[in-house]
């Protein structure tokens, strides 16, 4: 079998793969990146960070900005609706290891979009451009574009929307093969990708409902030159390595639910030292259930956990549920 996974070369950057793990807020923070990296992700992209917060100087977006050496290769993603201010956020990026950054123009979320960003940039193309070439004058890593290939299921935006990424000097694209008004839902729509794909100059990463080497695969077909994957690595990181085998014609020994839960107890430990105990529990408490789908009694036990307050409380719960499930095999 003619494998699909080979490096993956943006601008002056090459990505030891073409599986790239997808920005997603609340959830691809460090401890999560590096679980990534070891999971066998080529490149991963952090959590999208406002470019008009970074002006005001948040210290929450400042520290979203933060990178470890072990995360790397790193995309950082910004949004923001004003040419000079999305540049100036790529400038610091850059100053913090940016491998690659990213232009958000496709994320559907209401606050975003209030402001001017995200999916809302899909109605007037020409204002993407503008961002898109102050962005790249104003670093010296990649610039990349991430959009969706359509605002309804009808109107087909994706060729376009590739067109004037590479034309505006963006290194490459990913397309979300979903409409913005299908937010995370439905199929997604590989004519439409497909039709991006015919037409680009700089390399399509295919993004959307991925959740195996199936899935990967149908989107390597449309001729995207790599792959994104998002919620399907939350609760199995080493999904990047699952596809990578499996597309290759290799073995792959799928990670077993008790070591699931083993490996999100060290997350959890990671948030902890990365945060501190509350904030590093309350992050975890968001994807708790990705990480527990399949095991004994991971209703009650989630339940347990989002009451929990401690990193005691929390290794009781989970280690008693590792034991009990054993116990069961």
């Amino acid at each position: 079998m003619n494998s699909f996974i080979k490096p993956l070369k943006i601008g002056s950057f090459t990505c030891p793969s073409n599986l790239v793990l997808a920005p997603m807020a609340g959830i691809t923070d460090t401890p999560f990146r590096i679980l990534c990296i070891k999971g066998g992700a080529g490149l991963v992209c952090a959590e999208m960070v406002s470019a008009a917060a970074l002006q005001f100087n948040s210290p929450k977006s400042i520290k979203m900005l933060k990178t470890d050496k072990a995360e790397h290769p790193l995309c950082m993603q910004v949004f923001g609706a004003n040419a000079s201010a999305v540049a100036d956020a790529c400038k610091r990026a850059e100053q913090q290891g940016a491998d690659i950054i990213d232009i958000n123009a496709g994320c559907p979320v209401k606050k975003v979009n209030k402001s001017g960003a995200g999916c809302v940039l899909m109605k007037t193309p020409e204002k993407i451009a503008e961002i898109l070439t102050a962005a790249v004058k104003s670093v010296k890593v990649p610039i990349t574009l991430k959009t969706r290939v359509s605002l309804n299921r009808t109107e087909n935006l994706a060729p376009l929307l590739t067109k004037i990424a590479q034309d505006s000097g963006a290194a490459a694209i990913t397309l979300h093969a979903r409409a913005a008004v299908d937010v995370h839902s439905g199929p997604p729509n590989l004519a439409f990708l497909e039709s991006a794909c015919k037409v680009a100059k700089i390399p399509v990463i295919a993004n959307g409902g991925i959740l195996n080497a199936q899935d990967a695969k149908a989107m390597f077909e449309t001729g995207a030159q790599a792959v994104m994957i998002g919620r399907g690595a939350i609760g199995n990181p080493f999904i990047f390595t699952e596809i990578t085998h499996t597309l290759k014609g290799e073995n792959f020994q799928t990670v077993s639910n008790t070591q699931k839960v083993e490996m999100f107890l060290n997350l959890v430990e990671e948030n902890v030292k990365f945060y501190g105990e509350r904030t590093g529990i309350s992050r975890s408490k968001k994807t708790v259930g990705y990480w527990l789908r399949g095991f004994a009694d991971a209703a009650c036990v989630r339940e347990k956990f989002v009451r929990c307050e401690s990193l005691s409380q929390v290794k009781e719960i989970l280690l008693k549920a590792i034991k009990e499930n054993n116990n069961l095999l």
